[in-house]
C-alpha cells in the first residue's frame, strides 16, 4: 500500500534531475522519518504526525525547485532592476513614436482619418505588448542561464546631488525639451516633407505656406521660449509662481493663434484640403477644426492647472 510519504517523495522526484533522484529520495525519506519520530515522541500518533510533517514541508514542486536550485520567479533580484529600467525606457517612447508614424502614413494614404487614428493606437498597443514580451523573455533566459550582465556596480558617487524632494527631474526636462525640439523641427520640415503627395512632384505642406510671413515664425519663437522655461524650471528644481505665470503666458501665446487660425480656416494648407475629397464633404472640415480647437484648449488647461497645483504643493 502506498503511504502519504511515498506519494510525497514521488511527487517531489518528478521535477528533479534524474541523476540525483536516488540521492534526494534517500535524503528526503530520512528527513521525513526523523520529523515523524520527533512528533511521535511528543505523543502524536504516526498517521497524524506523518500528515503534519508533509504539510510542514509544503508543496512538493516547491521543495523540488530547492533541491534542483531552480528559480520559481520569472525575473529574479539579480536582473530585475536592469529589466525594469530597460522596459520603462523602451515603453516611454517607442510605442508612441511608432503609433504616430503609422497613423500619419495611414492618414496620408487613405481617406478615413478615424481609421488612421485607430490604426495608430492599435499599432502602439501592439508594439508595447511585443516590447514587454521580448524584453521579459530575454531576461528570463538570462536569469536561467546565469548569464552575467557585466553592468557597472552601484556606488555612492551615483547618488543625486540635488535635494531628495526635487520636483523637476532631469529625465522630465530632457523629455520635454526633446518633444519641443521635434515639434520645432517639424514645422519647417512639413513644408518640404509632409508625406502628402501633390498632383505633380513633391509634397503638399500641411500648414498654409502663407503663415510663414508671420504666424509660424511667431509660434516657433514661443516654442523656443518654452524650451527656455523648461531649463529655468530644472534650475529652480520646482515650480514657482513666476514660472507658473510665464508658463500661462506662453500657453496663451501658442494656443490663441492656433485656435483663431483653425477656427477661421487659415491654419491648414488650402491645397491640402482640396487634395482630400472627404474634407469638403458636409461639415467634415468643421469637425476637424473642432477637434483641433478642443484638443488645444484641453492641453493648455491641463498644463496650466498642473503647474498651479505643483507650485502650490512646493510652497507647503
Amino acid at each position: 500500500m502506498t503511504t502519504l510519504t511515498d506519494r510525497y517523495v514521488a511527487a517531489t522526484l518528478r521535477s528533479v534531475p534524474a541523476a540525483r533522484r536516488a540521492e534526494i529520495a534517500t535524503e528526503l525519506r530520512a528527513s521525513i522519518e526523523d520529523m515523524i519520530d520527533g512528533r511521535s515522541a511528543a505523543g502524536e500518533d504516526a498517521a497524524t504526525a506523518e500528515r503534519a510533517v508533509l504539510t510542514e514541508l509544503g508543496d512538493p514542486a516547491q521543495l523540488a525547485a530547492r533541491y534542483a536550485d531552480r528559480r520559481l520567479q520569472l525575473i529574479g533580484p539579480t536582473y530585475y532592476l536592469a529589466w525594469e529600467r530597460l522596459l520603462k525606457l523602451l515603453l516611454s517612447f517607442v510605442p508612441a513614436t511608432v503609433g504616430v508614424i503609422v497613423g500619419l502614413l495611414a492618414a496620408t494614404d487613405g481617406e478615413n482619418v478615424g481609421g488612421a487614428v485607430g490604426e495608430g493606437i492599435s499599432t502602439a498597443l501592439t508594439v508595447a505588448v511585443q516590447i514587454a514580451f521580448w524584453v521579459t523573455l530575454v531576461f528570463a533566459v538570462l536569469e536561467r542561464t546565469n548569464t552575467p550582465l557585466d553592468l557597472p556596480a552601484w556606488n555612492v558617487d551615483q547618488l543625486p546631488e540635488g535635494p531628495v524632494d526635487r520636483q523637476i527631474t532631469l529625465t522630465d526636462t530632457a523629455a520635454a525639451i526633446g518633444f519641443l525640439a521635434l515639434f520645432i523641427a517639424y514645422l519647417p520640415l512639413q513644408h518640404f516633407r509632409s508625406f502628402v503627395p501633390a498632383d505633380g512632384e513633391g509634397n503638399l505642406p500641411i500648414l498654409d505656406p502663407a503663415l510663414w510671413s508671420f504666424w509660424l515664425p511667431s509660434l516657433i519663437a514661443v516654442l523656443v521660449a518654452t524650451v527656455g522655461l523648461e531649463i529655468a524650471k530644472y534650475r529652480a528644481g520646482r515650480w514657482t509662481w513666476p514660472l507658473v505665470a510665464v508658463n500661462g503666458l506662453l500657453n496663451l501665446a501658442f494656443a490663441v493663434p492656433v485656435i483663431w487660425l483653425m477656427s477661421t480656416d487659415r491654419l491648414l494648407n488650402p491645397d491640402l484640403v482640396a487634395r482630400f475629397d472627404w474634407l469638403g464633404e458636409g461639415r467634415n472640415l468643421d469637425t476637424v477644426a473642432a477637434v483641433v480647437v478642443v484638443s488645444t484648449i484641453l492641453i493648455v488647461l491641463w498644463d496650466t492647472v498642473d503647474s498651479v497645483v505643483k507650485a502650490y504643493r512646493a510652497r507647503r
